[in-house]
């Protein structure tokens, strides 16, 4: 399908508004001026007419497709779009034997090219390389993830960006005022407040906007002799606004990643607002919970030693009482977390551990703490020597010769407790018993 060609076509009526609009030039297209405004990359490539292979990574409804035709027409290419979803190895090999019968460039656009598989990038790489084709990929997921490190490495990749509040207006506002594909002729009287609570229905996606625009005007009313949109009619036309994502995607990941770092920062508010925008996209409480339970000793650990067992107590309430009420002891624990004193002794501590063990050939244990369950055991001496800690002064068996450790290992400490909350009692504690074997081993 050649969308050079039909974008010079005139779009029918019956046509969803948002494909009727589409931009025909550059300087109609709204947002993303980093890429297109003044002297950026792709303006200059559009005036310069020369297209370089690129992937276009961002959200739904941000231009992606319409700036590869915008790019296609600047540079006079003939225009393939492949969906990565229906499309298979035979017909992009269709796709090179067009492209070598023309005389002019020609641009792929590929759509959700993060859905192509090894063969489909195999079969594309070697006509990318030598420039029989020019690729245009647009995905939603992080192409570094996705797509071939070979086929990457020949495209630029550029991020597009959700459109804001302001440019979704200005959309809405060109679609009302476009008297030739727009609903210009009808003369709609629609008022800024109207057009704030459709642009952030939206969030950020401009077919989405010009949609909701479409059918909110099918309730417009006849007043003086025009027609009127008023804004009570919204709550039919919007409905419940689902921000739904995909489970698989960035997005399910970035957010669990927000509600960690804003714990991880103590910062209790923002944690709420990934947690609830998660949960009401559609994401599974106890991916949160897991989480959660994660952060207790990687990030609060023994600063708060009830912290833990908390979010353990979260995770049986959820179960017990189903999703509404069981959001709220999730909720519970993430504040109880967030705003918790930090430390992460726990974890460093454990990962030195993994390391040094991971160095040593062999790790012998001491005799007296082996275990000794048999005769022959015990004649070979094990458990001989151990000191039963509660038959001790103090409950502690003081002196380096009751250490514990494999005395073919040099001495290392892996937990150092912080100075925050809990562990600094602890810390304290440590430094008493180190006292005491001090104490044990210069006693005569």
């Amino acid at each position: 399908m050649d969308l050079f060609d039909s974008a010079h076509a005139a779009p029918s009526e019956d046509a969803p508004l948002a494909f009727r609009m589409r931009p025909r030039q550059l300087d109609d297209y709204v947002g993303q001026q980093a890429l297109v405004g003044p002297d950026k990359p792709l303006r200059r490539m559009a005036e310069s007419g020369i297209v370089r292979s690129m992937i276009l990574w961002g959200p739904p409804g941000v231009g992606k497709t319409t700036l590869a035709e915008l790019l296609a027409r600047a540079s006079q290419a003939h225009l393939e779009h492949l969906s990565a979803v229906m499309a298979g190895v035979k017909e992009i090999r269709a796709v090179v034997e067009r492209a070598q019968q023309m005389s002019s460039k020609v641009i792929l656009f590929l759509d959700e090219i993060h859905r192509l598989n090894k063969s489909q990038q195999d079969a594309l790489l070697p006509h990318v390389e030598s420039g029989l084709l020019t690729l245009i990929g647009a995905t939603t997921e992080n192409p570094s993830f996705e797509v071939n490190s070979a086929l990457l490495s020949r495209a630029r990749v550029y991020v597009l960006k959700s459109l804001t509040q302001d440019e979704l207006i200005t959309v809405m506002r060109q679609a009302l005022n476009d008297a030739e594909r727009g609903l210009g002729k009808r003369d709609i009287h629609v008022d800024d407040e109207v057009l704030n609570a459709l642009a952030h229905a939206s969030a950020g996606d401009a077919r989405r906007a010009l949609g909701l625009l479409e059918t909110a005007c099918d309730f417009a009313t006849q007043e003086a002799g025009r027609e009127v949109l008023h804004k009570d009619v919204l709550a039919d036309v919007i409905g419940h606004q689902a921000s739904a994502f995909d489970k698989q995607g960035d997005a399910y990941y970035d957010l669990l990643s927000a509600i960690h770092k804003s714990i991880r920062s103590s910062r209790p508010n923002a944690a709420l607002l990934y947690m609830a925008r998660f949960m009401q996209g559609g994401g599974d409480p106890l991916d949160v919970v897991r989480r959660l339970t994660a952060i207790a000793s990687e990030d609060v650990g023994n600063a708060d030693p009830r912290a833990l067992p908390l979010v353990i107590a979260a995770w049986d309430a959820y179960l017990r009482l189903g999703d509404y009420e069981g959001q709220r002891a999730i909720a519970h624990a993430a504040i109880h977390l967030a705003v918790a004193p930090k430390s992460n002794r726990i974890d460093r501590a454990w990962s030195e551990a993994k390391k040094f063990v991971s160095q040593q050939p062999q790790v012998e244990v001491p005799t007296y703490l082996r275990n000794a369950p048999t005769k022959l055991m015990e004649q070979l001496g094990h458990g001989e020597g151990y000191r039963y800690a509660h038959n001790e002064p103090d409950g502690y068996p003081a002196g380096s010769a009751h250490d514990c450790w494999p005395e073919e290992l040099p001495k290392t400490t892996f937990f150092k407790p912080s100075p925050f909350g809990q562990e600094k009692r602890f810390g304290e504690i440590m430094a008493w018993r180190e006292n005491r074997d001090q104490e044990a081993d210069q006693a005569p």
